[in-house]
């Protein structure tokens, strides 16, 4: 990890802190995380101890390290359930993540500690996924990913407030609230942390099927599933569409891709909820692909908003189609017959890591080269062998 850009992450002053930070998540810790190698997960422990040391003087980063590999080899829970008040489950802080894990990690939760109350902690819009099930309640925390170091890491007073109260205990399912488990948040023995980058080996399981194995091994829960839950909507699309990359341009494919893609959607003669995003440059990228579709009017409709009630339309939808993003968790996880069209991965394990997984068909359209009309032929293959 590169000195002079942590020393710039810890400047105290936000215009040289902030790009800094920007820099040293996107460079050096996120491509340290995405390649769910087990090399590369002990490289991210032994840099980013010292740094949340440097910031935590009363934390010992030999200790954070030596905890860090307690907690991730831990053995099954063994204790009451009965005599476990609160449950918290920290949310992974990105849509498609809590919707992939953690809502396995929800419904296990709720299954082995049946009179405890069940708490999701993380941003608001993540707990909407689940604002209909009455067994879930919130607690906010929402994670600054565009803060600075400081800002980022500060969250753990917080947390450890909230965490610690008598009678509970923490399920993390290796979340960024926690810089993926390095920061102690509450007492050891009430923490039970699934390292989602190395655990499951060298194998091809997803992400789902890695929370589901861990969940089964760690509380005694078979085939906790993935799920939703948002404020029900009476509108039944009948194709949902996401364009969405999450600010991570190496998921696109070029033009005239997105276009042709709907021009296609549209000779299916059935309505369209395409969504917007969340503006800027992915609005932008979806009204250009509407002018190039030539739909009659009313064919397309788009969604401009939160997205839980886009989750909640994606839910009744006969078809979702989309990049590899959070809707197709949600589609995957309502048996919604979904295409999915997956570029960008860093690595054939991430790949399979993120490949979604339901009780619906699912067409994964694999990305490997720049042709966008040979990515547009499978994709079309893929709808119409669901459609």
């Amino acid at each position: 990890m590169p000195i002079e850009l942590v020393q710039q992450a810890l400047d105290p002053d936000p215009a040289i802190a902030g790009p800094a930070t920007r820099a040293l998540f996107r460079d050096v810790i996120e491509p340290l995380s995405d390649s769910f190698e087990l090399g590369d997960v002990d490289r991210y422990v032994r840099l980013f101890a010292p740094v949340i040391a440097r910031l935590a003087p009363e934390l010992d980063s030999s200790e954070l390290i030596a905890r860090y590999e307690r907690v991730r080899r831990r053995g099954p829970y063994t204790g009451d359930a009965s005599r476990v008040s609160n449950v918290f489950v920290l949310s992974r802080v990105t849509l498609g993540a809590d919707v992939a894990v953690t809502s396995r990690v929800l419904d296990a939760a709720k299954r082995r500690f049946p009179a405890s109350r069940i708490f999701l902690l993380g941003p608001r819009k993540c707990w909407e996924l689940f604002a209909a099930d009455g067994r879930i309640e919130h607690v906010d925390a929402g994670y600054p990913r565009g803060g600075t170091l400081v800002e980022r890491l500060a969250l753990r007073r917080e947390l450890g407030a909230t965490l610690g109260r008598p009678g509970s205990i923490v399920i993390d399912p290796d979340s960024r609230l926690t810089q993926l488990g390095l920061v102690p948040v509450c007492p050891e023995e009430n923490y039970f942390f699934f390292e989602s980058r190395s655990w499951g080996g060298a194998g091809a399981e997803s992400l789902s099927a890695l929370t589901r194995r861990w969940l089964e091994e760690t509380f005694g829960v078979a085939d906790a599933r993935g799920y939703v839950a948002p404020e029900p909507c009476a509108e039944a699309p009948a194709i949902t569409v996401s364009l969405g990359v999450g600010e991570n341009p190496r998921k696109l494919v070029a033009d005239p891709f997105e276009g042709e893609l709907l021009r296609h959607l549209v000779r299916l003669e059935r309505p369209i909820l395409i969504d917007r995003g969340a503006g800027g440059e992915e609005a932008e990228r979806v009204e250009r692909a509407i002018n190039r579709a030539g739909a009659p009017p009313g064919r397309i409709a788009t969604w401009d908003g939160a997205f839980a009630p886009f989750a909640a339309r994606v839910a009744r939808s006969r078809l979702y189609v989309g990049y590899d993003s959070a809707g197709q968790h949600v589609a995957a996880a309502c048996g919604v017959p979904l295409v999915t069209v997956f570029a960008g991965f860093t690595s054939e394990r991430m790949y399979h890591r993120w490949r979604p997984e339901g009780p619906g068909p699912i067409e994964v359209v694999r990305v490997d080269g720049p042709d966008p009309a040979a990515v547009l032929e499978k994709t079309i293959a893929a709808i119409t062998e669901l459609a």
